[in-house]
């Protein structure tokens, strides 16, 4: 069964919304100025079901997560399942460069804030290259307040608090943030205006730095270097373009995200989700129901 959409849930700063899944909630909401120049959404996903691994493609973004079902969050890596790191209910999701494993092994309650490429970084109080690949516990960053931050969201009786909640608490940090550098949201818009196809040293150019220095600027605020940051929004790009299209032809998608060809983008999609395009749009047709941009663990 398709989402349905029920109803906005009122404005707050921002725009909400209210999405099911069979048996699980799915809400979102759009925070406005100044918030939103670095945040996308926030989301909250309740009761959901207790599920085998869930296979999370890369965005190029950082998100920060917490689990208000219990204190733990674990995450594999997909070629060696077996394997399981442990971390606390409120985690930081760096910036991948491949895909990443989860699961809940009890029915969950997970609120999530989901920031624009390098609007996680002036958040941090590290660069969001040291994050890159790899989750950390926001108490690692933010210490005692990450725990008392969950606590609270934990205690909140509506999403709407729960949304008040992380919009204030981001909103204050603001006044303390790291600066950001001019150049990055230049390179981000560039790249981005171009359907990511803008060549590195020609942003580097634009933007007034020597291509090692911008590399260096580049994947400290946004978590990847511009290379990699382009080919895992072309692989978005890619996954948009084949949305709701039950037979794609990959032939003509290929051209129209950028790739050279079809073998280029299949050599992608191999690398980011370890799936062909069509293994990936058998595995997404049996993930109907999962959040945008999770499919079920193959294998």
């Amino acid at each position: 069964m398709p989402a349905r959409p029920l109803n906005d849930v009122g404005r707050f700063h921002g725009t909400a919304r209210f999405l099911w899944f069979v048996t699980m909630a799915f809400r979102s909401y759009i925070p406005g100025p100044p918030l939103g120049a670095f945040v996308e959404q926030f989301w909250l996903c309740s009761d959901a079901p207790a599920r085998p691994g869930g296979q999370i493609l890369p965005k190029g973004t950082i998100e920060f997560v917490v689990n208000l079902s219990e204190n733990e969050i674990r995450v594999h890596d997909p070629a060696r399942p077996d394997r399981c790191r442990r971390h606390a209910g409120a985690v930081v999701c760096g910036a991948y460069g491949g895909s990443f494993v989860t699961d809940h092994a009890r029915r969950a309650s997970i609120v999530g804030v989901h920031f624009r490429p390098g609007g996680a970084f002036p958040f941090l109080g590290v660069p969001a290259g040291e994050l890159a690949d790899t989750h950390v516990d926001l108490e690692t960053l933010w210490g005692r307040s990450a725990a008392e931050l969950r606590e609270r969201l934990c205690a909140a009786n509506t999403p709407a608090e729960r949304f008040s909640l992380l919009e204030r608490t981001l909103t204050a940090r603001l006044n303390h943030m790291t600066g950001r550098h001019g150049s990055v949201p230049v390179a981000l818009d560039a790249f981005e205006r171009t359907g990511t196809t803008a060549r590195v040293r020609d942003v580097a150019r634009q933007v007034g730095l020597s291509q090692r220095r911008f590399i260096e600027v580049f994947a400290a605020e946004v978590g990847l270097t511009p290379k990699l940051y382009g080919r895992v929004r072309r692989f978005q790009r890619a996954l948009a373009l084949v949305k709701g299209v039950a037979t794609p032809d990959w032939a003509r998608v290929a051209p129209a995200c950028g790739y050279f060809d079809q073998s280029h983008l299949i050599r992608d999609f191999r690398a980011f989700s370890s799936l062909t395009p069509e293994e990936y749009l058998d595995v997404r047709q049996r993930s109907a129901h999962a959040l945008h941009n999770h499919v079920l663990q193959t294998g």
